[in-house]
């Protein structure tokens, strides 16, 4: 069975128990389990802690694949300690020593660099800007019909300020020669079984020069946890995070298309305006995923909080895009028959996500179904039904049923 996008060892589906997981904790150094929360989760999920992080779910352990409770949403800036965790690849054991790490720029250039952390801090313009981390397949345990992977909840993002130096500083550094056409970035993961490819992503040259790809060596004002990518991570605003390469060590300019695994045979989506299909008629020509969906979900109120009859109720959540910006938000209180505009926070930036607030005051006790949808600056918005076979960019309208009494 070759390797492919949609399997992993170890995969743990978001509708089934976990008890086949009950001795993980024990096999993990330096973790602790704790009950998960069943307001915020629709199945019984194992809750762990791994070093450095708060207790996050864990959807598999080898590779570490952590998500983030909703209950972090509500604030604008995910804390590092709580941020999702994905890695293809085992990660580095232990972090690299600073005083030998080296980040090396190579390839189709004329003055290749091998650069410390403390250069990249000292010898290049810092950059700085809030920006909204998502796996490619979040949500992708809410899609029907279900699709194989990781299936994890809204919990896959994180919204940060990253800092670090532009990607296109350095590239001119190293000054690229005429011809180039593609930029890799490789990390500090290594496949550990034969045949398992490395995990490297490419951008083409205008991408990795336009001036806000990034490579960040602060989260959030401090030093980049070890299992979000410490000491270095590429950030491309507005993408998906399989570009936002983790412990970022290599990047080589190309002089010819890059034909890796992981941009040829993984990360596809159909060749159309939406990248959709349905399981009956599989789209042939695919591409590479890049670009953010327009998306929004709630945050508040939890899953299962009861709300009371004839009392306001602020109504919350975020909203999200590719870099377009977010034009407006609805809210609909009965299960779609009629929409209310939300209100919209101010921007943190354009590749954030953008919190929406509206109250409601329920008018009958008993269930109400909720629903959201985000339309952005190009007309861009959430439609009701959508489905990919990888299980990417979810889109859909989301919905969420509250009990009022």
């Amino acid at each position: 069975m070759g390797w492919d996008d949609s399997r992993a060892a170890g995969m743990i589906s978001r509708r089934t128990a976990l008890g086949a997981l009950g001795a993980v904790g024990a096999a993990l150094t330096g973790c602790a389990r704790k009950e998960p929360d069943v307001s915020e989760t629709e199945s019984i999920q194992r809750v762990v802690s791994f070093p450095g992080k708060d207790p996050l779910y864990l959807l598999t352990d080898r590779p570490p694949q952590l998500e983030t409770p909703i209950r972090y949403f509500k604030e604008d800036l995910t804390p590092n300690s709580a941020f999702y965790v994905r890695w293809h690849l085992p990660p580095p054991s232990a972090a690299p020593d600073l005083k030998e790490f080296r980040l090396r720029v190579g390839g189709h250039v004329a003055s290749p660099l091998s650069l410390s952390v403390d250069e990249l801090r000292t010898k290049f313009e810092p950059v700085s800007y809030v920006a909204l981390n998502q796996c490619s397949g979040n949500s992708r345990g809410l899609f029907e019909p279900q699709i194989p992977g990781s299936q994890w909840g809204h919990g896959a993002m994180g919204n940060a300020r990253w800092t670090g130096v532009r990607l296109r500083d350095l590239l001119d550094a190293a000054k690229i020669r005429a011809g180039a056409v593609d930029v890799t970035m490789r990390g500090l993961d290594t496949p550990t079984m034969p045949g398992t490819p490395p995990f490297v992503k490419s951008l083409d040259v205008e991408r990795a020069r336009d001036g806000e790809v990034m490579v960040a060596y602060e989260m959030n004002g401090a030093p980049l946890p070890l299992l979000n990518g410490f000491p270095l991570r590429l950030v491309a605003p507005g993408w998906y995070a399989t570009y936002w390469v983790k412990s970022l060590s290599d990047i080589e300019v190309l002089a010819t298309r890059f034909d890796g695994f992981w941009m040829k045979k993984s990360y596809l989506i159909p060749n159309n305006a939406r990248g959709e299909e349905s399981p009956d008629a599989l789209v042939a020509d695919r591409v590479p995923i890049n670009k953010m969906a327009v998306h929004s979900i709630f945050v508040r109120p939890d899953l299962g909080e009861e709300l009371k009859r004839g009392i306001a109720y602020p109504l919350e959540g975020l909203a999200m895009d590719g870099g377009s910006g977010i034009k407006q938000v609805e809210v609909s209180t009965d299960g779609g028959q009629q929409w209310q505009t939300a209100k919209l926070d101010p921007s943190l930036g354009r590749y954030s996500w953008r919190r929406w607030k509206l109250d409601w005051t329920p008018a009958n006790a008993g269930l109400h179904r909720l629903m959201v949808r985000a339309t952005n600056e190009n007309g861009e918005t959430q439609v009701p039904k959508y489905w990919n076979r990888s299980g990417y960019m979810r889109q859909v309208i989301e919905s969420l049923e509250v009990k009022v009494v």
